[in-house]
């Protein structure tokens, strides 16, 4: 039996999200001073302490630009306290430009918001706030188990392969979050027909998480290129604080005794949890290699950044990793080359995010930079607006729902959540309890079985806001491809959010709470998001090509090194989303099309071309013009065979 714990929290931990109330802080400050405070991570628990806040100073003053001043600035406040000898040190300056100071003892919570009033009683402050502990949105486990070795590779027939069913082995028993509505399955995503115009090429996801373990079912090519923002030796689990290069997870267990002081009393620990990877394996496992699971955008990539470890993460870790994964500066640490287009995050925590916090600061710079945040809304059958960085101004909140359509009971809600996804509603009709419901009352995804450091990679089901929201960023992911192969400007942060909201699915049932638009319908959205040009015109015959019927796979076709073969589809008038795919085989093809006549042979005069390494091409039109394409297929330096093409579109 699992021990049910939203927003998973061990002593230290529930201790760094909690402090006074802001009714008590109220009565001790003025008003103004109070607004500079962040007082919603203060709850009323007197055992609560803190040794880390994160103060901004206004622009242009001197603390604002000199890490000495700031600190003399920050001591003096607590010199003011008079209850006990507290100095300040200066722990480094966040890329939002805070500076992130120490004190020299734990300060009570009482202590804490006195000093923090006395901070942002100097005029030259903006905001304080106390550097939290945040927690991967715990999720609830399956009781299953399934093997790495996964069975034989599904036999997939040829209207499959027009559906987008892949051929992993376990996809067809246990990804129903993916695979096509249906009356038993109301709350999927509708991901497996997305696959049919999209598949997430030329996109970055940046997942900030515990980090990526090895797996055979995942893309680990930006493994290296990501970071480990845990700066502290207990949450990073290294010998010496400090941050470090690599996005890998080396665990976040916590038992044993070197944990025990962030944990509940009589609680023994929890083993690594491998969450990281899990949800990485939603957004890009590898698809259609005959190997266990699929994934939503299994062309793009994941570039893993550490920011929870034992214990969880720091806000201030965070809120850098978040600005550096999307483009920005961070003194200390290598500019990121990758540039994620999307950020994930199932993370957070007790408290009111603001646009003056650390998270609220940092967001906002990402979406600057084009970067669209996604957010877990949490686990804790609660409003939404309580939790932090699910409500921080410009995320792109998730709540969970089961396979029934129904908000999973865990599920937080309320006006602020964005959209719903599959999550997983854990027992039999998504009830709050019961049976547990295998597979269907989880997601299902990559993971590890080692109980401490990473071993074996296998595969396993879990159940939350953590499993919706890569959900979302995959979708995501999906649609800024199919406006990459379509040749259109990728819709910023906003327009994805309209896109989102307004192509979600009507929910199949009366939800008790408001979990947001509807259920995220990714083939709704991709055709949404590809639907804004005009593009075709041409002339010419072809007469030599060979002719396509739309939504009907054209298996079995082979070429030379060098040569082309050429296809045509005519498209009647009012049809939209032309795709044009190839797919299978062996070998390396391009793809080049041109309207009314057929291309050149080298692609120069190709209306759109996709040369993407290998046999998998894809252009989509989204608006065609009513006429014949001609679709050529050139070999590379290498012979191809076994090649399928596809041509449909929306009628």
């Amino acid at each position: 039996m699992f021990k049910f714990r939203p927003f998973q929290t061990c002593a230290l931990a529930a201790a760094l999200a909690l402090a006074l109330p802001v009714a008590h802080a109220a009565d001790t400050v003025s008003a103004d001073v109070a607004g500079k405070i962040s007082l919603a991570a203060l709850q009323a628990h007197p055992q609560v302490t803190y040794d880390r806040f994160i103060v901004t100073y206004r622009n242009g003053t001197t603390e604002n630009l000199n890490a000495s001043a700031a600190t003399q600035n920050v001591g003096q406040a607590a010199a003011r306290l008079g209850n006990g000898n507290v100095s300040v040190g200066h722990v480094r300056k966040l890329a939002t430009g805070a500076h992130l100071m120490h004190t020299s003892r734990r300060l009570s919570a009482s202590e804490a918001t006195q000093f923090m009033a006395q901070i942002a009683a100097d005029p030259a402050v903006a905001h304080v706030e106390p550097d939290v502990m945040m927690q991967l949105v715990r999720d609830i486990p399956s009781t299953q188990k399934l093997s790495a070795q996964a069975a034989a590779a599904k036999n997939v027939t040829a209207q499959d392969l027009l559906s987008g069913a892949p051929n992993d082995s376990y996809y067809a028993n246990y990804q129903w979050h993916f695979q096509p509505v249906s009356s038993s399955d109301l709350g999927s995503a509708d991901v497996e027909k997305a696959w049919t115009v999209a598949d997430g090429a030329g996109v970055t996801v940046a997942v900030l998480d515990t980090g990526i373990t090895q797996h055979p079912d995942l893309d680990e090519s930006l493994a290296d290129a990501g970071y480990d923002f845990t700066s502290t030796a207990l949450v990073s689990g290294r010998a010496a604080d400090g941050r470090a290069a690599g996005g890998w997870d080396l665990g976040d267990w916590t038992t044993g005794d070197a944990y025990a002081g962030c944990r509940d009393a009589g609680d023994s620990g929890e083993n690594s949890s491998w969450h990281g990877t899990h949800v990485s394996g939603t957004i890009a496992e590898l698809t259609n290699n005959g190997t266990g699971m699929a994934g939503i955008a299994h062309a793009a990539r994941v570039l893993p950044v550490r920011v929870l470890g034992h214990c969880g993460g720091y806000t201030s870790d965070i809120a850098d990793a978040i600005t550096w994964a999307s483009g920005g500066h961070v003194d200390g640490v290598p500019d990121n080359q990758n540039v994620a287009q999307v950020i994930s995050m199932s993370l957070g925590g007790s408290g009111i995010c603001s646009a003056s916090d650390a998270f609220g600061v940092a967001i906002a710079g990402a979406i600057s930079r084009g970067t669209t945040v996604v957010v877990a809304a949490g686990n804790s059958g609660s409003n939404v607006s309580g939790f932090s960085p699910a409500s921080c101004p410009g995320v792109i909140s998730v709540a969970s729902n089961g396979i029934t359509g129904k908000r999973a009971f865990y599920s937080n809600y309320g006006t602020g959540v964005t959209i719903s996804a599959p999550g997983g509603g854990i027992y039999v009709n998504d009830a709050s309890s019961g049976t547990q419901a295998n597979p269907t009352g989880f997601v299902w995804s990559t993971v590890n079985s080692g109980t401490t450091v990473p071993a074996s990679p296998t595969y396993g089901g879990m159940a939350g806001t953590s499993q919706a929201t890569p959900h979302v960023s995959g979708v995501i992911a999906l649609m800024l491809g199919a406006e990459k192969d379509a040749g259109l400007t990728a819709s910023t942060p906003a327009q994805i959010a309209t896109i989102l909201t307004s192509t979600a699915r009507a929910f199949p049932v009366v939800e008790d709470y408001p979990i947001g638009a509807g259920i995220v319908d990714a083939y709704a959205a991709v055709q949404k998001a590809v639907s804004g040009s005009d593009n075709g015109g041409g002339g010419g015959d072809g007469d030599s090509a060979i002719t396509l019927t739309a939504n009907t796979v054209l298996a079995g076709q082979s070429g030379g090194a060098g040569t082309a073969t050429v296809y045509s589809i005519t498209v009647p008038a009012g049809a939209s989303n032309l795709s044009l795919r190839s797919f299978g085989g062996t070998g390396d093809v391009s793809m080049y099309v041109k309207a009314g006549s057929a291309p050149a042979a080298d692609g120069s005069n190709a209306d759109f071309s996709s040369r993407r390494p290998g046999n998998t091409e894809t252009v989509v039109i989204a608006k065609p013009a009513a006429t014949t394409y001609y679709i050529s297929i050139a070999g590379g330096a290498t012979s191809f065979s076994g090649l399928s093409v596809l041509a449909s579109y929306t009628k």
